[in-house]
């Protein structure tokens, strides 16, 4: 389960290094009061950009570091999963999703505005998708946009927005054209926590507590023109870019957790005593510590060559997409499989809150959910193999 070399630099195991340390410190001794508090400072934004964590793949103008590769990333995410709490990385790491569409298709002045206090840790970005009539069919959308002189007049609603009662900006995806049905009709814009006209309702969670998940209401909300992203009508392309990097982010930090599980449950293994003999020497302990080591080197070995190719533009295509949706349907049931084994070796301690086993098992469906369910997924794979 360790890292394959090939594949890591020296400034890779440095950053991980430095990652590490930073979580150790940092993170890992808060989660369990920052989970019970279903919050966390808003002062770690600030100390996660002075470790160039928020800055990952962000241009240099903007105060990022623009010269990583995916494997930045993948060891991002597996170093923060090693707290034991997605939801601090969910609304940590809102910013990763929030942000690249206007990296990507924003106007220059837009990206001056918003992006440096964002990578700085001064403000917080969160991305607003899904709504509560639909969740991964984001083309049926039906938050409306319209022209009004200088600027657009926004009614809807978005929901399980991750940030979303902390945030500043939201990337929000819209339709400017009611007329246009499906993906042609579909924009993003780019709004601030206190327009006029824009509410939120925070809501409750089976897992990631220490992370602000919130619907919100957009009732007649004025946004200035110059808040669109990208061209009008262009805005779907960029969402499926966007769902990408998410989506293997996601299958990191699932593969992060999964070893948690394995490194927790191999440890009580080793102490706990039952029958007169550690639960290690019992086979059918051996034998789930073995399947569990067995699908986290699996997963790795995928999401590592998803990785690579990430890395190579010759490898990018409808292949890609289909790996990228396949890893993180490995990566999510090793997660989950991972999760139940550490739960049922640690017995009733596992079901106890404050084990970092109990706070993965209860946030295993998220991942399973988030970024696009298992069964879109599947869906998305099969039409990128043309079957």
């Amino acid at each position: 389960m360790k890292p394959n070399p090939a594949y890591y630099s020296p400034a890779h195991e440095d950053f991980r290094q430095m990652l590490r340390r930073f979580v150790d410190k940092e993170i890992a001794p808060f989660v369990n009061d920052w989970d019970e508090a279903a919050s966390f400072p808003r002062e770690l934004y600030q100390e996660a950009a002075a470790v160039g964590l928020l800055g990952l793949g962000f241009p240099e103008q903007y105060g990022g570091a623009p010269d990583v590769d995916a494997f930045y990333h993948l060891i991002a995410s597996e170093e923060l999963a090693r707290a034991g709490s997605g939801g601090v990385i969910a609304s940590l790491m809102s910013h990763s999703i929030g942000a690249p569409p206007l990296m990507y298709a924003g106007s220059e002045a837009l990206k001056r505005r918003i992006l440096p206090d964002v990578i700085a840790g001064k403000k917080i970005s969160a991305l607003a998708i899904t709504e509560p009539g639909g969740g991964s069919d984001v083309a049926a959308l039906k938050t409306t946009a319209v022209l009004d002189g200088h600027e657009y007049v926004v009614n809807g609603e978005k929901t399980f927005i991750t940030s979303g009662m902390r945030a500043d900006y939201f990337t929000v995806a819209v339709r400017t054209n009611p007329d246009i049905r499906g993906a042609g009709g579909i924009s993003l814009l780019l709004i601030e926590r206190d327009r006029v006209g824009f509410s939120r309702i925070e809501l409750k969670k089976m897992g990631w507590w220490a992370s602000d998940t919130a619907q919100l209401h957009f009732n007649n909300c004025r946004v200035p023109a110059a808040n669109l992203i990208g061209v009008e009508g262009q805005g779907f392309r960029t969402i499926m870019r966007n769902f990408n990097t998410e989506r293997f982010g996601m299958a990191a930090g699932a593969y992060g957790f999964a070893k948690v599980c394995y490194e927790d449950a191999l440890a009580w293994s080793r102490e706990r005593q039952t029958f007169g003999q550690r639960l290690l020497e019992h086979q059918v302990v051996r034998h789930k510590l073995v399947e569990m080591a067995t699908q986290i080197s699996t997963t790795r070995a995928l999401l590592e060559d998803t990785a690579y190719r990430m890395s190579e533009p010759e490898q990018q295509g409808n292949e890609l997409v289909a790996q990228i949706c396949m890893l993180k349907n490995v990566a999510t049931r090793t997660m989950q499989f991972c999760a139940d084994a550490a739960v049922q070796t640690l017995g009733g301690m596992g079901f106890m809150r404050g084990t970092r086993v109990e706070r993965i098992y209860r946030e295993v469906k998220v991942n399973m959910i988030g970024g696009g369910a298992e069964e879109i997924m599947k869906d998305l794979i099969a039409r990128q193999l043309e079957y």
